[in-house]
C-alpha cells in the first residue's frame, strides 16, 4: 500500500531555521520541496542569498578525520559552530606545520635516492670523486654504452684514439664506465664516442671520496631522514589521536551545519509589510502519522508555526510515492521500482504480484524436494546478506513446495508422494485449460484494478471506453463466456444478447476519443480529420482484439513449463536408472540431475514468471510515473 501523505508548511523567524532544521528535520522524515517552485506564486517569496560558510571547515576536518587511527563513529553531542571551526583550524594548523617539515624530508629523500641511482653503476671505481672533477688538464665522461658496441669502442679507441675507459659495471644490455681525454681533444674524442651511443651521466659536486664511500655516505643519510619521517608521522598520529573525541565531533557538527545550511537552497524568505523581520518558509510531505505528532510538538514551540493539508488544493504538486507493505512482502518492492513507482493515488502493486508471482511459481516449478531447496537456499541469503531477490526465491520455493504435493512430486520422483491434485505428465490438457482459465482470471483481475485506478484518477473515460476499462471487461468476459459455452456443448445467447455484450463495448472502444471529450464537456468532440480517426481507430481495434487473443493464449507457457519440469525431471530419472521406480539409482546422477534443474529451470520460470506480470497484467492497469519519498538525512 502507498503511505497517505499531507503537505506541510513550516515556517518562523530566519534566524532560528537552523534550529528547527536540527530539531524537526531530524525526528521527523519529510520530503523538501522547492518552495519557490511550489509556492512562489501565492506568496511574495525570495531565496536565500547567503552561501554556504561551513564548505572550508568540512574540507579540513574530511582531511583531518581520514588521518585518524581509529574507526569513524557516529557521535551523538555536538557543539557550538565556533567552537567547532576553533577545533578544526587549530589541528588543521598542526597538521599543516607537520606536513611542511614531512614534504621537506620527501624531498630531500627523493634528491638523495636520485644520487644514489646515478652513482650505483660506478661502485668499483676505487678513486676520489671529486679530485676527478676537479682535473685541470685531463676531461673526464661518467656514461654507459650498448654493450654490442662496447667491443668496437675498445678496438677503435684503444688503436686509434688518445684517450682511456674504464669499464666499472656491466649486465647484459649496457656497459658502465668512466673514459678521460686530453682537455684539447675533448670535443673530437666526444664526438667519437657518441658517435659510437654512450650516453652521458653527469655527476653533480656532491660526492666526496670513492663511489663507494658517497654510496653508503649516502644510504646513511637516506635512513636518517626516514627516522625523522617517522618521528613527524608519530607526532602527526599521536596529536591527532589525543584530540579524537573533540575532532570527530567538531567534524560532526560541522556537517550537521552545512546539511542544514543546504536546507536553504528549497526554503524561501519573506517579511511582512512594514515590518523588519524576516521569515522562512519550508514545505513538503510528511506521512498522516508523523504528521499528527510533528504538529502537536510544534504547538508548544512559539517560534514554529506549522499548517498541513493533503495537498488536494496545490494542484500542481504531486504526492511522492512511500511504500508501505507488509515484511513478508517488501522484497517484491524490487520487481516494483524495475518497472517504476506507482503515483500516489495509485494501486500499490506490490502485494498483488508478491501473491501472484509466487502463486505462478509454484505451478511452473512444483517439486517438494526442490522448493524446499529454494526456500531453504533462499532464506540463508536473505537472513546473512539481506537480499530482496533471495527473500523472493524462498518465498517462491514454499509455493514450489505446495504445488509439488498437489502434482506428486519430490526431486523428480512421482511413485512416492500421490498427488492431491493431478500429475501433470498424465493430464496434459486439463494442465494446459486449467493455466489458460487462471490467465483469464487474472487478466480480468488486471481490468478491475485499472478501473480502480481510472476512478480514483477521475479518467472517466479511461474507467468507461477503455480497452481496459468497463467496456473492454464487458467484452472480454463475454468473449471468454462464448468460448467456454462453445467447447463445454452449449448452445450461445441470442442474437441481441451478443449485440449488446460485444457490439456496445466495441463501440464504446473504437470511439474511445470522442466519446471521452464529450463525457469531460470539451467544446471539440470529433478530431478535425475525421478519415484518419476512423483508419487509426479500425487498427486500434484490431490490435485489441489481437492483444486479447495472444494475452490469453501467453498463460499456456504455465502449463507448458509445468510439463516441461515434469518431462526434464523424467530424463534425469531415466539417466540415473530410476525411471520406473527400480532398483538402485545412480546417486551422483540424480543429484547433480536436480542441482542443474533447479538452477537452470529455476532461473527461467522466475524471468517467465516475470514477464507475465509486466506484459500481460502490468500492461492492462499501472502506468508506474510515480515520484519517490525522500526524506530530509540529517547526519
Amino acid at each position: 500500500m502507498i503511505e497517505k501523505m499531507r503537505f506541510i508548511s513550516i515556517t518562523g523567524p530566519k534566524n532560528d531555521f537552523d534550529r528547527v532544521v536540527n530539531k524537526y528535520l531530524s525526528k521527523y522524515e519529510i520530503h523538501l520541496e522547492n518552495t519557490l517552485a511550489e509556492l512562489g506564486t501565492s506568496y511574495n517569496l525570495k531565496p536565500f542569498v547567503e552561501s554556504n560558510p561551513y564548505k572550508e571547515l568540512i574540507s579540513k576536518s574530511e582531511e583531518l578525520v581520514k588521518r585518524l587511527q581509529m574507526p569513524k563513529t557516529t557521535v551523538s553531542e555536538l557543539m557550538s559552530a565556533d567552537e567547532a571551526a576553533e577545533v578544526i583550524n587549530s589541528a588543521y594548523a598542526m597538521l599543516a606545520e607537520l606536513n611542511i617539515k614531512k614534504n621537506e624530508l620527501k624531498k630531500q629523500r627523493q634528491e638523495l635516492n636520485d644520487l644514489l641511482i646515478q652513482i650505483e653503476h660506478f661502485r668499483q671505481l676505487d678513486y676520489d670523486i671529486h679530485k676527478i672533477i676537479n682535473f685541470k688538464y685531463i676531461k673526464y665522461r661518467f656514461g654507459k654504452v650498448p654493450i654490442e658496441f662496447y667491443t668496437r669502442l675498445s678496438k677503435y679507441v684503444y688503436d686509434n684514439l688518445n684517450t682511456v675507459f674504464y669499464e666499472c659495471e656491466r649486465d647484459k644490455d649496457y656497459v658502465w664506465g668512466i673514459y678521460f681525454v686530453p682537455a684539447s681533444e675533448a670535443v673530437k674524442i666526444d664526438a667519437i664516442y657518441a658517435s659510437l651511443h654512450f650516453e652521458r651521466i653527469k655527476l653533480p659536486d656532491a660526492y666526496y671520496g670513492t663511489p663507494e664511500e658517497s654510496y653508503q655516505s649516502i644510504k646513511g643519510r637516506i635512513s636518517e631522514i626516514n627516522k625523522e619521517l617517522d618521528n613527524v608521522y608519530s607526532q602527526i598520529k599521536e596529536r591527532l589521536n589525543s584530540i579524537s573525541d573533540k575532532l570527530l565531533t567538531a567534524h560532526n557538527t560541522v556537517t550537521v551545519l552545512s546539511n542544514n545550511f543546504d536546507v536553504r537552497k528549497l526554503a524561501a524568505c519573506t517579511r511582512e509589510k512594514g515590518k523588519d523581520e524576516v521569515f522562512y518558509i519550508l514545505c513538503g510531505w510528511i506521512s498522516l502519522k508523523d504528521s499528527i505528532e510533528l504538529l502537536k510538538e510544534a504547538e508548544k514551540d512559539p517560534l514554529v508555526y506549522c499548517v498541513c493539508d493533503d495537498g488536494q488544493s496545490q494542484t500542481d504538486i504531486k504526492p511522492p510515492t512511500k511504500l508501505k507493505n507488509p515484511k513478508l512482502f517488501k522484497p517484491f518492492e524490487m520487481f516494483i521500482r524495475m518497472y517504476g513507482l506507482p503515483a500516489y493515488n495509485e494501486f500499490d502493486p506490490t502485494s498483488f504480484v508478491a501473491i501472484t508471482y509466487s502463486f505462478i511459481f509454484g505451478i511452473m516449478f512444483g517439486d517438494v524436494g526442490q522448493g524446499l531447496c529454494l526456500f531453504i537456499g533462499g532464506l540463508l541469503i536473505y537472513l546473512t546478506k539481506k537480499m530482496n531477490l533471495a527473500a523472493i526465491v524462498a518465498l517462491a520455493g514454499v509455493f514450489s513446495t505446495f504445488f509439488g504435493f498437489m502434482y506428486g512430486s519430490i526431486f523428480g520422483f512421482e511413485t512416492v508422494l500421490e498427488p492431491i491434485w493431478l500429475s501433470p505428465r498424465e493430464n496434459v490438457m486439463t494442465m494446459l485449460i486449467t493455466s489458460v482459465a487462471f490467465g483469464v482470471f487474472l487478466i480480468l483481475v488486471a481490468m478491475i484494478i485499472n478501473i480502480i485506478n481510472s476512478i480514483k484518477a477521475r479518467d472517466w473515460g479511461r474507467v468507461f471506453f477503455d480497452t481496459n476499462g468497463v467496456s473492454g471487461l464487458v467484452f472480454y468476459a463475454a468473449l471468454i463466456s462464448s468460448v467456454a459455452l462453445i467447447f463445454t456443448g452449449h448452445k450461445l445467447p441470442g442474437a441481441f444478447i451478443l449485440a449488446i455484450f460485444f457490439g456496445i463495448p466495441l463501440l464504446f472502444m473504437f470511439f474511445k476519443e470522442p466519446l471521452t471529450h464529450w463525457v469531460e464537456k470539451k467544446s471539440k468532440i470529433f478530431p478535425e480529420h475525421k478519415v484518419m480517426f476512423f483508419l487509426e481507430s479500425f487498427f486500434e481495434m484490431f490490435e485489441v482484439l489481437l492483444s486479447y487473443l495472444t494475452n490469453t493464449i501467453s498463460f499456456l507457457r504455465v502449463g507448458a513449463f509445468a510439463l516441461s519440469h515434469a518431462g526434464m525431471m523424467a530424463v534425469v530419472m531415466m539417466l540415473a536408472g530410476a525411471e520406473h521406480g527400480g532398483g538402485t539409482p545412480n546417486i551422483i546422477v540424480l543429484v547433480l540431475g536436480n542441482a542443474f534443474v533447479c538452477l537452470l529451470e529455476g532461473l527461467i520460470v522466475g524471468i517467465q514468471v516475470l514477464r507475465l506480470e509486466y506484459y500481460e497484467m502490468f500492461s492492462r492497469f499501472y502506468r508506474g510515473n510515480g515520484k519517490e519519498f525522500k526524506p530530509y538525512k540529517y547526519k
